[in-house]
């Protein structure tokens, strides 16, 4: 198994990646989304279960299939609040829950580590939601990797170099969980 990652500026464009690659044969259970909600675009919600049950989720209105009808909110340390669904947000809010401040990476950084995303990486993309992405991560078999690569690529996905380029030259080096998440005024999608 291969995890493929995608950041996007716009929810509509990883929620097009996700029903895409569900259209491609990955399973619903092998694909997560975290988007940014400080901005109460995604509404409040009641209570429900699913990804990270006990971190305080709750079901979000919509009319979407698959993995998109299990979306939840809940709040992840450093970026806020989320709406998120499938495996790295269960693991996100476990990594979260156990994590000792000063410790070891927790939340969605160790979550993006633990499937095989470079820590590098899982930084650049945790900032990515923080200030106000939306991040899609799919487990798949190597065989169709290029293809769901391909398929995040065509779907509006943020380049990474590009985009780290940027947050370098504003003075970022790695996400910080202790810092204030971003508030909806900060957040410019």
């Amino acid at each position: 198994m291969r995890t493929v990652t995608g950041l996007f500026d716009d929810y509509a464009d990883a929620s097009a990646a996700v029903s895409d690659l569900e259209a491609a044969g990955v399973r619903s259970s092998d694909i997560s989304i975290v988007s940014n909600n400080a901005d109460r675009r995604h509404g409040d919600s009641n209570a429900a279960e699913g990804a990270g049950t006990g971190a305080g989720i709750g079901a979000v209105v919509g009319g979407a299939g698959g993995l998109l009808t299990g979306l939840g909110l809940m709040a992840i340390p450093g970026v806020g609040p989320v709406v998120a669904a499938g495996w790295l947000a269960a693991t996100a809010a476990g990594a979260a829950a156990g994590a000792v401040a000063g410790g070891a990476a927790g939340g969605i950084i160790g979550a993006l580590t633990e499937s095989g995303v470079p820590e590098r990486d899982a930084h650049f993309y945790a900032e990515g939601v923080r200030r106000g992405g939306t991040l899609v991560t799919a487990k798949v078999d190597e065989a169709i990797a290029p293809e769901a690569d391909a398929i995040l690529k065509r779907s509006s996905w943020v380049d990474p170099a590009e985009r780290r380029s940027a947050y370098e030259q504003q003075g970022w080096t790695r996400f910080d969980d202790t810092l204030d998440p971003y508030d909806a005024k900060q957040v410019v999608i």
